[in-house]
């Protein structure tokens, strides 16, 4: 905000040293009390001493009355009692034309002039004004945008989810009072826990695919695991949306091969952006923002042949996107994907309700994905956009007052051009805009003669925007040099010439701030957007991982239970157990919601060597338990659920050792199973299509943590590793 402050006060110095060359030095004072306005010190008796300053060197000096325009702007900036300003500003209007017209002068040109002061100094008060609001509110709106997104979020999964855990748990009530119906309500329990641990899948999956940051962790953990080095350059913006999912399919299938293969000792995952071709017309700004199409690159050297992983199921194509994979000039195996950034599927899994114990259960459902919302977009710009269309009008109308009757209509003409070039320029450099304002800037001079020199300052200002400091401002002197050599021609006396100079050069700082001004509001409205978008995905992200690893656990703990209980015939104690089970399901779903939920390490080891039991693992603790920090015991909390799920679903294990010790580098947790030989080890090693390490690497990350596996033989280990002090024994 400090650039836009020191445009306005350049902007403001500039318009009162044209009345200090005309021989009012009490002009400086006057800028004073304005720039103690753009401070927002504003009181009545500094409006007062104002008042008399400007009526002083309008009626006492002699001096344009375009000097009471500070006035008038500076009565609309009054925030107390501010329906008396609005109605004195007319009147100071008024009695600037009354005073003009005392003098014999022109009336209307000065009329126009105090309400072009007015409203200059009034729009870019406000805009900075309005820039710094929104600077400021940028981390509240995020805040609001993150508190509807957990509305929404628990809107969806308490439709789906939560109706699924109450079935849940009040079949296994109905299967506790009825044990003669126990094994055919508990049948329909486990269908729905099934198909309720499918949708929490989905429902993860989906949340997931609007961004590509979490498969570019896994990617990493993988490559890691695997001893190859990995180089990963982000260049691409978050949110991608729907498409994300498609390139996140990619880049697992690419990654998976370099991982297969193993003969890479480096692979490079590259991401980033491609817009419209605009050439010299884009801006900074515009380079900024996201590009309409996004590429993936995963570059690896340890491929020997052409031949290409297998991409035949993700239909890039039918997206509209384009994917090729072959071998570099310099043997480098390539794989690029691009997706437009506004592609989305017409149907993607979601969440869906599953019907109670007794009633007929619907077809499993999909959803189609929830873009991500659009923002209110702020009303400052197009107020900003305003004040320049009317400064730019006014400015046009007070040339062509000073026309003869002939030449105002092909005069009016060539301004309205110019105007519309100029708000053109609001979106950035147009060298074409800019070609076509030089034209009819110096071209109608020999027709409409000195009139015509003051339109010199409508150039200024776009150049002033559109090219760098050190090759604008000697632009910007070699224009309002070339109205003092053509004033010279014309003969102009030595008072008007300076003027007219002067002028030239005001109006084009005056048109460079408000075009500036305009710019930066957008900038900052896009900002904002973009902090509460990412805010948006990054919740969403958050609901992914806590479905993935702390609902999904609870729901595959509970469908194992439930199919185990069915096979011992029904045992009230397990039904108990798949009770108790839904009800903490419950609380894992409000976590997901976003409502703060701590977890127990001692009590995930407590789950885990149950769950475990129940499915005929040996189980073996060692210590008992640590006392931990809430945030560390939470963490590592998720990791031996996601830890314990894998054992479950990828390994035909026969033990399973969970340890927890304290040592120098910190606080590590390791749970070693047996049986990967033939199911495949359970890691993001030979399953990258699972959440679940790049969740947890995400989580340890927050703690400076980190998270290694490896297999060896028959035998598979995962260590999570917390740099903290030493916990005391439990």
């Amino acid at each position: 905000m400090r650039l836009a402050r020191v445009i306005v006060v350049v902007v403001l110095a500039a318009l009162a040293s044209v009345y200090v060359v005309a021989g009012a030095p009490i002009a400086l004072a006057v800028f004073g009390v304005q720039v103690l306005y753009l401070l927002k010190l504003r009181r009545w008796w500094l409006l007062a001493a104002q008042a008399v300053l400007v009526y002083t060197a309008s009626v006492a000096g002699g001096v344009s009355t375009g000097i009471l325009g500070f006035l008038a702007g500076s009565l609309l900036l009054t925030p107390a009692h501010r329906d008396t300003a609005r109605v004195l500003a007319p009147l100071v209007v008024a009695s600037a034309a009354l005073i003009d017209a005392a003098r014999g002068g022109a009336t209307a040109d000065a009329t126009i002039t105090v309400l072009l002061v007015s409203l200059v100094v009034f729009g870019l008060t406000r805009l900075v004004e309005r820039a710094g609001e929104m600077h400021a509110a940028r981390l509240s709106l995020a805040a609001a945008a993150v508190a509807a997104e957990r509305l929404r979020l628990a809107a969806e999964l308490n439709d789906g989810l939560g109706r699924s855990l109450e079935v849940i748990v009040e079949g296994g009530r109905r299967a506790l009072a009825e044990p003669d119906r126990a094994g055919e309500v508990l049948a329909s329990v486990t269908a729905t826990a099934r198909a309720a641990l499918a949708d929490a899948r989905a429902a993860s999956a989906d949340y997931r695919a609007t961004s590509l940051a979490p498969e570019l962790v896994t990617a990493r953990v993988m490559l890691d695991a695997a001893g190859i080095a990995v180089e990963v350059r982000g260049g691409h913006t978050e949110p991608l949306g729907p498409g994300g999912a498609l390139l996140a399919n990619v880049l697992r299938e690419a990654v998976t091969d370099v991982v297969r293969r193993g003969t890479a000792r480096l692979c490079v995952i590259e991401t980033s952006e491609q817009g419209d071709e605009q050439g010299a017309t884009e801006t900074s700004e515009q380079r900024d923002k996201p590009g309409n199409t996004v590429r993936l690159r995963v570059i690896d050297d340890g491929h020997r042949t052409a031949e290409s992983p297998d991409f035949d199921g993700l239909r890039l194509e039918e997206a509209g996107g384009t994917l090729v994979a072959g071998l570099s000039p310099t043997g480098h195996f390539v794989v690029e994907a691009t997706l437009p950034r506004g592609h989305s599927p017409a149907a993607l899994p979601g969440e869906t309700g599953t019907a109670g114990a007794g009633a007929p259960e619907p077809p499993a459902g999909r959803r189609r994905r929830r873009p991500l919302p659009t923002l209110t977009h702020d009303a400052s710009y197009a107020v900003s956009v305003a004040v320049l269309a009317a400064v730019l009008v006014g400015f046009s109308v007070k040339a062509l007052l000073l026309l003869s009757g002939a030449l105002v209509i092909p005069a009016a003409a060539c301004l309205a051009v110019i105007v519309v070039m100029q708000l053109r320029s609001v979106n950035g450099r147009h060298m074409v805009a800019l070609g076509v304002m030089a034209v009819l800037t110096y071209a109608p001079i020999p027709v409409f003669g000195p009139v015509w020199l003051g339109v010199a300052g409508f150039l200024a200002g776009p150049v002033l925007l559109a090219f760098p400091w050190p090759a604008a401002w000697p632009m910007t002197a070699a224009i309002v040099g070339g109205v003092a050599a053509a004033g010279m021609m014309f003969g102009l006396p030595a008072p008007v010439l300076a003027n007219s100079t002067l002028s030239a050069l005001v109006t084009g700082l005056v048109v460079y701030a408000l075009l500036r001004l305009a710019q930066i509001v957008k900038e900052l409205q896009a900002a904002r957007e973009s902090l509460a978008r990412a805010a948006i995905v990054e919740e969403r992200l958050r609901a992914a991982r806590d479905l993935h690893d702390l609902l999904g656990h609870s729901l595959a703990a509970i469908l194992l239970t439930c199919e185990l209980a069915r096979r011992l015939k029904c045992p009230r104690e397990r039904i108990e157990e798949i009770v108790a089970m839904a009800e903490g399901a419950r609380a894992d779903l409000r976590s997901v919601s976003g409502e703060q939920r701590e977890l127990s390490l001692a009590d995930e080891v407590e789950s885990a060597r149950t769950v475990l039991s129940a499915a005929g693992i040996r189980v073996t603790v060692e210590p008992a338990g640590l006392n931990l920090p809430a945030e560390v015991g939470t963490v590592l909390g998720a990791v031996l659920r996601e830890a314990v799920t894998n054992v479950l679903r990828h390994s035909e294990a026969r033990h399973c050792a969970i340890t927890m010790r304290a040592g120098e580098g910190g606080l590590l947790l390791r749970v070693s199973n047996d049986g990967v030989g033939s199911a495949g080890a359970h890691t993001g090693r030979t399953r990258p299509g699972s959440s679940g390490i790049g969740n947890l690497t995400t989580r340890l990350a927050a703690l400076d943590g980190r998270l290694t596996s490896h297999v060896d033989g028959d035998r598979f280990t995962l260590e999570a590793c917390v740099p903290h002090r030493a916990p005391v024994p439990a």
